[in-house]
């Protein structure tokens, strides 16, 4: 069983005390995963000064394993061709008011090349759920593709992929792509919600959907990403059930996702329940929530989108999350001022250098490493840095790194000016001498020209 309802419910309704959320805080300051049990707690306390040390917990945590680098990507959307009629989406199969489109090659490689001369070098493709007559070739090739393209000496350096489920034989010729993480949202864990939602389509089957991270491990990808799309169930029953398939993979193959993904329901064309999500999370309870899943699970990657505001990202950033996207477009072409409808309604449009100076302002430094998927440690191999803290180690200095190369290439005058204070700040705060005096000399090597160096 890989979400334990009765378990889940039981936790919903436990009532915490003060002595158990300090013995929590202190295991999670220990960087120890939680139990559903305990993550119950944290959700069910509700007193100002609880919720207080709650968020205060979950920044120390954060900074404890990945110190205060943010990893930096963009989507890249190649269709919005779908079977599915999920109603909260805009690209839903009954929407008829959206023109359907699957790029060509050579389109891909201008939206790709669009993305680069903004200085991205790490993408999230997004396919949607069903493909053109060549079917999962059409997306293989896309990959090959966005890693061909070039701008000057930029190049995407990761590609990771937001697809349909698969079979365990597709999954292995997507792992032969050289691809980094394969992301899968449940949208909402409560089966009988998820039935009322999606109405048609391959979609509508919600054990095959919930399987396809299993059958991605059994095919050797190690690096999988989960999620859930809130507002169209209770908060709370989804994080704890988030919680439930976290225990199922680490109890099935000893660990459990790269990263979680936490969007919010926005309004999307052609859509009802995204304008009014039958479930809507408060923007307290949204920042709480992010907290807790830190300290759930604190070596997991926590992903925000920019669905969220840029005021709403920006308080996120002392709570736990490690990864956000920037200067996204969520329909086919948009990198390239395609008009089309999106997927759903942005609540940041701020461009990519507008974002990077905001989270300099905001005392974190951008990262766009790629270090631990090109080393292999991915998987248990990450795990093995992430949970004592080391992978901080790498993290840091390869942040440095591939932000000073942004400043070269692309920054604006003002957030160069910024990003070079924050390079020297976090260049005092490097946890060694032996570390530091790598990153220094690398700043030296990216300021004559070279670039890609990392450790």
């Amino acid at each position: 069983m890989i979400i334990n309802n009765e378990k889940i419910q039981q936790a919903l309704n436990y009532r915490p005390t003060h002595s158990e959320l300090k013995d929590i805080l202190a295991k999670s300051k220990r960087l120890e995963r939680l139990s559903m049990q305990e993550v119950s707690v944290l959700l069910n306390t509700t007193d100002k000064a609880g919720v207080s040390e709650i968020l205060k917990t979950a920044n120390w945590v954060k900074n404890e394993i990945y110190g205060n680098r943010l990893v930096i990507f963009a989507p890249l959307y190649i269709s919005n061709l779908c079977k599915n009629d999920c109603v909260y989406c805009a690209f839903r199969c009954t929407n008829t008011s959206i023109d359907r489109k699957a790029l060509s090659q050579e389109e891909i490689t201008n939206e790709t090349v669009a993305l680069l001369k903004t200085g991205q070098k790490r993408v999230l493709l997004v396919a949607g759920e069903s493909y053109p007559k060549e079917g999962l070739d059409y997306v293989l090739k896309a990959i090959d593709t966005v890693y061909a393209a070039r701008d000057g000496k930029n190049n995407i350096r990761r590609l990771n992929v937001n697809l349909a489920p698969l079979e365990i034989a597709d999954f292995k010729r997507l792992k032969e792509r050289n691809i980094g993480t394969f992301q899968l949202f449940q949208e909402t864990y409560h089966k009988e919600t998820y039935a009322k939602l999606h109405l048609k389509g391959p979609k509508r089957n919600y054990d095959y959907r919930i399987t396809a991270i299993d059958r991605a491990f059994e095919a050797g990808i190690d690096d999988v990403g989960i999620g859930v799309l809130f507002g169209l169930y209770d908060y709370k029953y989804e994080v704890l059930a988030l919680i439930s398939h976290i225990e199922h993979l680490e109890q099935k193959f000893g660990m459990g996702p790269h990263t979680i993904s936490i969007p919010r329901l926005e309004p999307a064309t052609g859509s009802e329940i995204a304008s009014a999500p039958p479930y809507p999370v408060s923007d307290d309870d949204f920042k709480k929530m992010i907290a807790i899943l830190r300290l759930a699970v604190p070596y997991t990657g926590l992903i925000l989108s920019t669905r969220e505001t840029a005021e709403t990202r920006s308080e996120a950033l002392n709570l736990g999350i490690s990864q956000i996207s920037a200067g996204s477009k969520t329909n086919p072409g948009g990198y390239s001022e395609v008009d089309s409808i999106e997927q759903f309604s942005l609540g940041d449009h701020r461009n990519l250098d507008d974002v990077i100076y905001d989270v300099c302002a905001h005392g974190h430094i951008p990262s766009f490493c790629t270090g631990c998927y090109r080393l292999g440690r991915t998987g248990l191999d990450f795990m093995e840095y992430a949970k004592p803290g080391d992978i901080k180690k790498k993290c840091s200095p390869n942040a440095i790194i591939t932000f000073q190369e942004y400043l070269e290439d692309y920054a604006s005058p003002k957030t160069k000016k910024i990003g070079e204070q924050t390079i020297a700040e976090a260049l005092r705060n490097l946890p060694d001498d032996k570390i530091r005096e790598f990153a220094m000399n690398s700043l030296q090597k990216i300021k004559d020209g070279q670039r890609d160096i990392f450790c």
